[in-house]
């Protein structure tokens, strides 16, 4: 308490996470760590001229989020090129936005939306149709990714990619075709995505320069949205260390934004054993600092061991050499010390890849590992048992807020219930954290994860879980702040408002603590502070972070409609008109148009876009 504060932050509703000091009005940070929190009147004694001190006008401020699963490395490469259709909640408004970017775009480039959004979140309840995707683009190639299930693409798409009729399909995908044995343009998952990401593989990308401003556009956009460190999954056509050169270099010039601790994920088919050795003599776990570091293997140690959360169809049997390929990857892990992540969707993948585990721990133990499963949705409880027998930890994502209708579809409502059984995980004792799996799936926005968390509502308003299976918002907020710190092996380090800790910390537009359920969704921050400094500032907090550079290129569609898109009242009876007509149900005689309708600058020229635009065109017969 004897020196000189760098900043203080006072006049605050400070949620704390510490269960010795829960509430604070200030807090105090020199060399970015806060140094106290509590009265205002006991941290202005640690006021100097140098200091600067900052009034959040009555605020809630919490500690920076912590996302425990996203993808923000192969994310940032590409954020730049990507139309984000994340929180827009009317078709109509999605294919307005697409129309514009089509209209910006220049050869040989691609439109392109890889995820963040669901059907649901949208009034229409629908995709678009191929035929409204090529009327708004007959000559840009257009790629639109569904979550895990489908692409879209239009003829200008096909054309670029080269699908024909004589274009087979892949192993568990399938190019959808039409009488003549033409591709349609849709592409589905027959579970597995590869075909999706293999096709969004061939659009051109930036050139390194761009990839870093995208990089640092991407990190801002979450500094927006409260998050000051990200756990790092790696992910398919991700190499290391080839597609890390962009954030490495970010990281010696002192332009990060958020915290990354990234995990290493096996990029070829039946040599993951050799990539994990060669890795394991190049790079330790925990080695980097506190901006940038290793955190272990995965979260795809062997392609074997892989299932696929695209609930519209079955559920894949994993290949019977699944434990033969994990065994030995696993041990090399755990004989050389090296935390391990594993995706599976699963209660049987989860099985399976505990009899491993169980064999592999009765010679070299993995407790203190820190090692862990990503998504668990159906796991049982004997399950979760085994896991905290053997020391490990489940992080969730919120991927039932963007699927869920076709979970309860499938498998009915009841067994919806536990996807996943958060309570239940908390219970056994084990370590808990949450995240979002962004971008190809979930939207990166933290404040949909919270949403789901306390309501237990999808995007499109499905109530999934009873109460039992709910979180009260303070114990929703640990798992995105000092429960994550586990998963990256840095417990005490951040997490909360307390003295010795990283001074990471965000000043929200809305209060958590209050604001209606169905807010919590539209929460933004107003300032967000990564070691004390700011990183990101709104309203009258904007001069407090440093300016970026416009987004690179000049088409990027960041420079015209940002990242994730809030709610917009002014379109509440557009989005009201569109459910009244029910068009999650097509006319089977005219259709729908409203997108087209809605997108077009002058009266459309024909009668089902017309009267699309007022419901369904059958009402004029």
């Amino acid at each position: 308490m004897s020196e000189i504060a760098d900043l203080i932050l006072f006049n605050g509703k400070m949620t704390t996470l510490d269960r010795t000091n829960p509430t604070a009005e200030a807090v105090a940070v020199r060399g970015g760590v806060i140094v106290f929190a509590g009265p205002t009147n006991d941290a202005m004694r640690l006021a100097g001229t140098t200091t600067k001190i900052i009034d959040v006008g009555g605020r809630r401020v919490i500690p920076g989020l912590i996302d425990s699963h996203m993808h923000i490395i192969r994310g940032g490469l590409n954020y730049n090129m990507e139309l984000r259709w994340d929180g827009v909640r009317s078709l109509a408004d999605a294919m307005e936005m697409l129309k514009r970017q089509v209209a910006v775009t220049p050869a040989p480039q691609w439109v392109r939306v890889v995820g963040g959004f669901t059907e649901h979140q949208f009034a229409e309840k629908r995709l678009p149709t191929l035929e409204e995707i090529n009327a708004v683009s007959p000559d840009t190639p257009v790629f639109i990714l569904h979550l895990y299930d489908r692409a879209l693409l239009n003829a200008a798409a096909l054309r670029v990619v080269g699908y024909t009729k004589d274009t087979p399909d892949p192993p568990a995908g399938e190019i959808v075709r039409d009488a003549n044995g033409n591709p349609t343009g849709l592409l589905v998952a027959k579970p597995n995505a590869t075909l999706l990401y293999a096709t969004l593989a061939r659009g051109p990308k930036l050139p390194p320069e761009y990839q870093k401003n995208s990089t640092r556009h991407f990190m801002r956009e979450v500094n927006r949205l409260g998050v000051t460190s990200v756990i790092d999954a790696g992910g398919g056509f991700q190499n290391y260390p080839e597609d890390y050169s962009v954030i490495e270099e970010l990281h010696r010039e002192g332009n990060l934004t958020v915290r990354i601790a990234y995990n290493l994920f096996t990029q070829k088919p039946k040599a993951e054993l050799a990539d994990f050795a060669g890795w394991s003599k190049t790079v330790t776990p925990g080695q980097g600092d506190d901006l940038y570091r290793h955190n272990g293997a995965g979260e795809m140690l062997v392609y074997s061991a892989a299932d696929f959360e695209d609930f519209q169809v079955a559920r894949p049997d994993l290949p019977g050499a699944m434990e033969g390929d994990l065994e030995p990857v696993v041990r090399l892990l755990a004989e050389n010390r090296w935390p391990f992540r594993l995706h599976a969707t699963y209660d049987e993948t989860i099985s399976r890849a505990l009899d491993v585990f169980e064999k592999v721990d009765s010679d070299v133990p993995l407790k203190g590992l820190n090692w862990f499963f990503d998504h668990a949705e159906t796991i049982t409880d004997r399950n979760i048992d085994r896991i905290a027998a053997l020391g490990g930890g489940i992080a969730v994502q919120h991927r039932m807020a963007f699927q869920g209708e076709y979970f309860v579809d499938r498998y009915g409502a009841k067994a919806a219930e536990r996807t996943p059984p958060i309570r239940r995980m908390m219970e056994a004792g084990i370590p808990v954290g949450a995240g979002t799996d962004a971008t190809r799936v979930a939207s990166y926005n933290p404040w949909v994860s919270l949403s789901w968390l306390v309501t237990g509502r999808t995007l499109g308003g499905l109530s999934l879980y009873p109460p039992a299976n709910r979180l009260d918002r303070e114990d929703a907020l640990r798992l995105w702040t000092e429960a994550n710190t586990w998963f990256s092996s840095e417990p005490g380090k951040k997490g909360q408002i307390k003295d010795g800790q990283l001074a990471d910390l965000v000043v929200l537009s809305d209060d958590y603590f209050s604001v209606s359920e169905d807010r919590i969704q539209d929460i933004t921050s107003v300032l967000t502070l990564l070691g004390g400094k700011p990183v990101h500032g709104d309203g009258a907090f904007r001069d407090l972070a440093p300016p970026l550079p416009p987004a690179m290129p000049d088409w990027s569609p960041v420079r015209t409609f940002g990242g994730y898109q809030p709610r917009k009242a002014d379109s509440a009876q557009k989005y009201a008109f569109a459910a009244a007509c029910g068009c999650a149900k097509a006319c089977g005689v005219h259709g729908h148009a409203h997108a087209g309708a809605w997108g077009a600058n002058v009266p459309v020229g024909d009668m089902r876009g017309f009267f699309g635009a007022l419901g369904c065109a059958c009402w004029a017969f």
